[in-house]
């Protein structure tokens, strides 16, 4: 489904992910590697940065749909139908990252509780620090403050539209304002995950990196399934 500029998103973004697959495999692979040193340090860091510049080019090309064609991004025709219940404004919701690197934290941290009471120091997200916890949590507090502004200016753009129907030349003029508010969604979920990587060492921040895409990779692949026996696939 292409917008109606001519520009096909949702084919971009079948390239887009399946270049992450890609990515994601190579940041796997990093885990692999037991060497702690310099080289091995630089190495994945250049990784995370390389994913994260991923992401920077998705949130970039669907603003200039979203410009283009806000109604369409807004829909989200390059998703599943599993993928749009869950959705936050055409996107997951940015607060899903502190659930996410909790868990993860709590899952290894439980895993490798032994080694970390006898003071080892295991290096991963279930080893993270009072002061990664600290920051997280303020970071958190932002995110769900900035989010909930969000999501009662979209409420408001809301209520206005319902008031315009039929209205056709007013209709026009409020539709740029979802323009923004997609813009200002996109823009929190991409500056959560930049700052909670930052507070992470390159391995935590490898570890977090996997840890959500293989959640995305998996509702994606659950909400395909699920599509196709009901005769809809969103990749064709």
């Amino acid at each position: 489904m292409s917008t109606s500029s001519g520009f096909d998103f949702p084919s971009f973004y079948a390239t887009w992910f399946d270049h992450l697959h890609r990515l994601i495999d190579q940041l796997s692979t990093t885990t692999k590697d037991n060497q702690h040193n310099a080289a091995s340090t630089a190495d994945h860091l250049r990784l995370v940065e390389t994913v994260m510049s991923h992401y920077s080019d998705y949130y970039r090309v669907k603003s200039i749909a979203a410009e283009r064609d806000p109604l369409s991004v807004f829909s989200a025709p390059w998703a599943t139908s599993l993928e749009r219940s869950l959705h936050w404004i055409a996107g997951w919701r940015p607060t899903t990252t502190f659930h996410l690197i909790y868990s993860e934290s709590s899952i290894l941290f439980e895993s490798r509780i032994v080694d970390i009471l006898r003071g080892l120091r295991t290096g991963d997200l279930g080893d993270l620090s009072p002061s990664q916890f600290r920051r997280v949590s303020e970071l958190q507090c932002q995110t769900v403050e900035e989010e909930n502004a969000i999501t009662e200016e979209l409420s408001e753009w809301q209520d206005d539209v319902s008031e315009l129907i039929g209205a056709r030349a007013e209709m026009t003029g409020r539709v740029e304002g979802l323009v923004s508010i997609i813009k200002k969604a996109d823009d929190l979920r991409l500056r959560t995950v930049q700052k909670v990587v930052e507070f992470l060492t390159p391995k935590q921040a490898i570890e977090f990196l996997i840890a959500a895409t293989e959640l995305q990779f998996g509702v994606r692949g659950w909400g395909l399934d699920q599509d196709r026996r009901r005769g809809h696939d969103p990749d064709q």
